[in-house]
């Protein structure tokens, strides 16, 4: 058990730590001016590749200055937001008077406008992509939209569904599509936009298609759509998607009033779609996978990329090719015949290293072959 005189030192220390603090408070000046920068969530990706939209500066002051009454701040700290975005990260970027200085109902508070990405994926062009003949001519109205969203009014094409096996462009096309109209691209996965509180997935979706107008022109593209956009029927097993499905149904149908916005939604398997959301696609476009010969082009446009010569015959290659989509044959079949000629320190990927490759893709090799 501690003695008497050990607690009598131990309060001693703790009230003239207290007594520290407080005088270093009191110390503190009152805070003239104080500049917010938007820094996002600490440890969870909550949706966003949207900005943070503050619709009100006015409002904001008021809503953060009522928040962090009375917080001893300095340059380079970090506030938290624990009302309307709990968690949110500000960083304070600058205080006058400099120093320390304690927020006070006088205090002038102004957020620093998060300024939109214009990154935009230069690395890809129609060009680039290929095959999909049908799908670029079709993704070209969209992109004349993009351009001159006033020619039209209520004609835009406001949403189309892009569908197909996996791994056959329907990314690469959303890309190509944002770079060539030098627009904005919010590339999202659906499951991204689910929340974990009720009204946390509608206000993810509602802060998205904000940040999309405020970028326009600008394109959504909204990946694995029936992870969210299920049928009514299997709403029931995941509760959580309707209130999703709704807040997309609302924002699909006012995109129409947000003109240089175009939302693209990605599915493998349109048939397990919600109809009502469904609906919302005025079309639907078709990525199918790959023909010989589109095999072989794109067998050889990657391969002229990677960092050891391929001496092997890829017309012959792309005939044992059937079936495979443009990501198989990159990543199934080139970088696994690569690293199997790497790892024989061989000086060129030679066919025995693509057969190879097929028998892994087939199942025909046991996995410890992979590594002898």
């Amino acid at each position: 058990m501690p003695t008497q005189t050990f607690l009598d030192e131990w309060i001693g220390v703790k009230l003239r730590e207290r007594k520290k603090r407080e005088r270093e408070l009191h110390r503190a000046r009152p805070a003239r001016y104080i500049r917010l920068r938007p820094r996002g969530y600490p440890l969870r990706d909550v949706s966003r590749t949207s900005p943070l939209s503050v619709s009100d500066e006015k409002l904001f002051e008021i809503y953060a200055r009522e928040q962090w009454l009375g917080t001893t701040v300095a340059q380079g700290d970090i506030l938290f937001d624990q009302r309307l975005i709990p968690d949110f990260a500000f960083e304070v970027v600058k205080v006058l008077p400099r120093g320390e200085v304690t927020i006070t109902e006088d205090t002038r508070i102004f957020i620093e406008k998060t300024p939109h990405s214009t990154r935009i994926h230069r690395e890809v062009r129609f060009a680039d992509i290929i095959g999909h003949e049908d799908v670029k001519k079709k993704c070209r109205i969209i992109l004349r939209y993009l351009k001159e969203p006033e020619r039209f009014g209520e004609w835009a094409p406001k949403n189309v569904l892009f569908y197909g096996p996996p791994g056959t462009g329907k990314t690469m096309t959303a890309k190509a599509l944002a770079s060539e109209a030098q627009a904005k691209l919010f590339l999202i996965r659906a499951t991204d936009l689910i929340g974990e509180y009720v009204g946390d997935g509608s206000k993810r979706i509602h802060e998205l298609y904000s940040g999309a107008r405020d970028s326009a022109p600008s394109v959504v593209f909204i990946d694995e759509l029936d992870a969210i956009g299920l049928d009514r029927a299997y709403q029931g097993i995941r509760g959580d998607v309707s209130e999703v499905v709704n807040a997309l149904l609302t924002e699909l149908d006012g995109v129409q009033e947000n003109p240089g916005v175009v939302t693209i939604g990605a599915t493998n398997n349109p048939l397990m779609l919600d109809r009502a959301l469904r609906s919302r696609f005025e079309e639907e476009i078709l990525f199918r996978l790959p023909d010989e010969r589109e095999r072989y082009l794109i067998l050889k446009h990657y391969a002229a990329r990677m960092p050891l010569k391929v001496e092997a015959d890829l017309r012959e290659i792309a005939g044992l090719t059937h079936g495979m989509s443009g990501r198989d044959l990159k990543d199934r079949v080139l970088k696994v015949a690569l690293h199997r000629a790497l790892l024989e320190n061989a000086p060129a990927v030679r066919k025995e290293h693509l057969e190879y490759s097929l028998k892994v893709f087939s199942g025909k090799t046991e996995p410890r072959e992979l590594y002898i």
